[in-house]
């Protein structure tokens, strides 16, 4: 089991790492709700705003080739966000304009959860007065995250060992099929670790 999946960078020891979780919570808030406000015609906000993130990137010494990759995977996000603006009048400068709001803010997200690691964040929340329920489902859901990518990995084996063709059809069919074995498991384990958690007085 990958115990890395999310937060693989999030406890070396950098001068971003050193710092408290909740102050570092507070500054990526911060970054995010000042890339959104920002006005269209203040392109150096922009700038000092993707500044500051490398600056942090590099005092956090987490390699930027594993920065890159990590917003390439969630670039369809900032596509799909971005993609909605192309058919409005001017739609080109304000898909490009969204899509540097939203890569500046998934960059900020990236960066704080590989220099904080989750079970700190969890706490901050905690003591903001988050309702419980919410912190513990947030709990939950990052705790069989790991889980449910193990158990992806062992069915994709098992598919492996079993299917001689390599053609590009049967595979898209091969993966097709995982996806749908796995919400099927997944429902059947969320049902059993409810009826656990009842069972052993969880309200």
């Amino acid at each position: 089991m990958r115990l890395d999946l999310l937060d693989r960078h999030s406890r070396l020891d950098s001068p971003v790492h050193r710092q408290p979780a909740a102050a570092k919570l507070f500054v990526a808030v911060a970054l995010v709700l000042t890339t959104v406000l920002l006005p269209v015609s203040q392109p150096a906000g922009f700038a000092i705003v993707a500044a500051a993130l490398l600056v942090v990137a590099a005092l956090s010494r987490i390699p930027p080739v594993f920065l890159a990759k990590r917003l390439l995977l969630l670039e369809p996000i900032a596509l799909g966000v971005a993609g909605l603006a192309v058919f409005q009048p001017d739609g080109w400068r304000v898909f490009a304009v969204v899509m540097v709001r939203t890569n500046l803010c998934l960059l900020t997200m990236i960066l704080l959860s590989n220099t904080t690691p989750f079970a700190g964040l969890l706490s901050v929340l905690q003591r903001l007065r988050v309702p419980s329920l919410l912190v513990t489902t947030l709990a939950l859901m990052y705790r069989y995250l790991f889980v449910l990518v193990d158990e992806v990995g062992r069915m994709s084996r098992a598919r492996a060992s079993r299917a001689f063709s390599v053609r590009r059809g049967m595979a898209w069919w091969s993966q097709a099929g995982i996806v749908g074995q796995l919400f099927i498991r997944s429902t059947e384990r969320a049902e059993r670790i409810y009826a656990a958690m009842c069972a052993r007085g969880w309200q």
